[in-house]
C-alpha cells in the first residue's frame, strides 16, 4: 500500500450498462476513482473488465449511464477525446510494432503532443527538428525510469514477453497522463517480471502522481499494490472497498477467491 495523498474523485461511472446483442457485458455497474489511487478491477473470465475499460476509454458506448471525468459528463467517450484529455492505455495483447526499435516505439506515444505537421517532421524543418528532440529527451528519460537503456535500439520484437510488456507501459507513459488504464499488464509473466511490473507501477503512481485504474488476474499482486478493488462478476458488481474489506466479502470469495485468505 502506498502512503501518497489520495485526493478527490476523478473519475465517476454511473449505472454503466451494456449489451452486445442480447448479451450483457455489464449492468448497472456504478464506481468511482480518485486521484493518485491505484484502482484494481478484478473478477473472473468473462465478467466484464475489459468492457469497463473500453467503456472508460471510448471503445464501446454503453447503451446506460454516464461518466464523469473531472467534472464533465459524458454518455459516450471517443478515444481521441479521452486521450486528449490526458488518459493512456496498455492493452492484454500487445499492440506495439515489433519491427520497429524500443525508443521509436515509445516514441509513438509522443504523436499527440506533436505540434508540428507530418511533412515538417518528415524533413526536420527548423522548428520541427527542436521539437522531436524534445520529444526524445522524454522519451529517453522513461526508458532510463524503466530501466530499459540497453535494449533501446533493439527492434521490439526481439525482446523477452516481459520487456515488451514494460515497452508498452513506456509508450503510454509517453503520452504523460494522468489517468492510467493498465489491461492486464503482468498477464504471462513469471513471478520476477511480474515482481519487476509491480514496483514499476508503484512508482509511476508515486513519482508521477499517476491515478492508475488496473485489470489484474494476480490476486496477490491485486492486494499488494491496490489502494481499492472493485469486483464484477458475469457483468455485475459484487464487491468494493480496500484489499481487506474485498478479500473477506463472502460473495467475493464465493465468485472469485475460491477460499478466504
Amino acid at each position: 500500500m502506498n502512503n501518497r495523498k489520495i485526493g478527490e474523485v476523478v473519475l465517476d461511472l454511473k449505472n454503466i450498462s451494456l449489451a452486445f446483442g442480447g448479451v450483457k457485458a455489464l449492468t448497472d455497474i456504478s464506481f468511482d476513482v480518485r486521484e493518485h489511487e491505484i484502482r484494481a478491477i478484478i473478477g473472473p473470465n468473462g465478467a466484464g473488465k475489459s468492457s469497463m475499460l473500453n467503456v472508460i476509454n471510448g471503445v464501446y458506448t454503453p447503451q446506460q449511464g454516464e461518466i464523469i471525468f473531472r467534472g464533465q459528463h459524458f454518455h459516450k467517450m471517443s478515444s481521441r477525446k479521452v486521450a486528449e484529455m490526458g488518459v493512456a492505455r496498455t492493452f492484454q495483447s500487445l499492440a506495439l510494432f515489433k519491427g520497429m526499435s524500443v525508443l521509436d516505439n515509445i516514441m509513438t506515444g509522443r504523436n499527440l503532443r506533436m505540434k508540428s505537421g507530418i511533412l515538417a517532421q518528415m524533413i526536420r524543418l527548423g522548428p520541427a527538428e527542436r521539437e522531436e528532440i524534445a520529444h526524445r529527451e522524454h522519451v529517453e528519460r522513461i526508458i532510463d525510469f524503466l530501466q530499459i537503456q540497453s535494449f533501446r535500439k533493439i527492434p521490439v520484437g526481439r525482446l523477452p514477453y516481459g520487456l515488451q510488456k514494460r515497452v508498452d507501459l513506456g509508450r503510454a507513459l509517453a503520452m504523460e497522463p494522468s489517468l492510467l488504464l493498465l489491461d492486464e499488464p503482468m498477464a504471462g509473466m513469471n513471478l520476477e517480471e511480474k515482481q519487476d511490473m509491480s514496483r514499476f507501477i508503484l512508482d509511476v503512481n508515486d513519482e508521477f502522481g499517476t491515478t492508475i485504474v488496473l485489470i489484474e488476474h494476480d490476486m496477490s499482486v491485486v492486494m499488494d499494490i491496490s489502494d481499492r478493488v472493485v469486483v464484477l462478476d458475469y457483468g455485475k458488481k459484487i464487491g468494493d472497498g480496500t484489499p481487506h474489506e474485498v478479500r473477506n466479502n463472502e460473495d467475493v470469495i464465493s465468485a472469485y477467491l475460491g477460499v478466504a485468505h
